[in-house]
């Protein structure tokens, strides 16, 4: 089975390239979904991040907008949080690539945002970055609810640049076209692939 990794940076489409790729039959392990889960009701990551941060936990939940604030801006609580959510998220990478495998996919697709900062590479087969032009991911980003530019350029600033994810990428899908010249691009890399 091909491991395919899929990053970009926000705003650039992944979301919606990760979706392409579902509907095309690929499974497709979201690591932020994974994160969400970990933290939300039940989650297993919850104990342990109020433990490590006191406070952040609400009604059995973490409150991420809290938790946010206290991690973001201090490198050091980042890595904290990260040595609790990373090994949970990997687990659950395991264990969807063993159901993968066992179900016969030929390829499988990680989404992972910070796929290159965090060395997940080494455990992909190829990867793909989606990309676009920075006017438009900055109008994509400046409509979601609650975003500034201060807060874009931030988030922007603890990501590797685009021009060095497309270095690295296998493949680069642009994403600025439409939907349909996106997907079309990602048909392309799977049919390579399959072959």
């Amino acid at each position: 089975m091909i491991v395919l990794g899929l990053t970009g940076s926000i705003g650039m489409g992944k979301s919606t390239a990760a979706q392409a790729l579902r509907q095309m039959g690929v499974p497709v392990h979201d690591a932020d979904a994974s994160v969400h889960r970990l933290m939300n009701h039940g989650g297993a990551a919850v104990g342990f991040i109020e433990a490590a941060f006191p406070g952040t936990a609400r009604n059995g939940a973490i409150d991420r907008k809290e938790l946010g604030r206290r991690v973001y801006a201090d490198p050091a609580d980042l890595r904290r949080l990260e040595l609790i959510l990373h090994p949970m998220v990997r687990e659950q990478e395991r264990i969807f690539l063993r159901t993968a495998r066992a179900r016969r996919h030929r390829v499988a697709v990680l989404d992972i945002p910070l796929l290159f900062e965090t060395g997940g590479e080494k455990r992909c087969d190829a990867v793909i970055v989606v990309t676009a032009p920075k006017f438009l991911q900055d109008q994509r980003v400046l409509k979601r609810p609650g975003m500034s530019r201060q807060r874009l350029e931030e988030i922007v600033s603890k990501q590797m640049p685009d021009a060095e994810k497309r270095r690295r990428a296998d493949y680069v899908v642009q994403t600025g076209s439409g939907k349909r010249a996106a997907r079309n691009a990602l048909a392309r890399i799977l049919q390579a692939l399959k072959q």
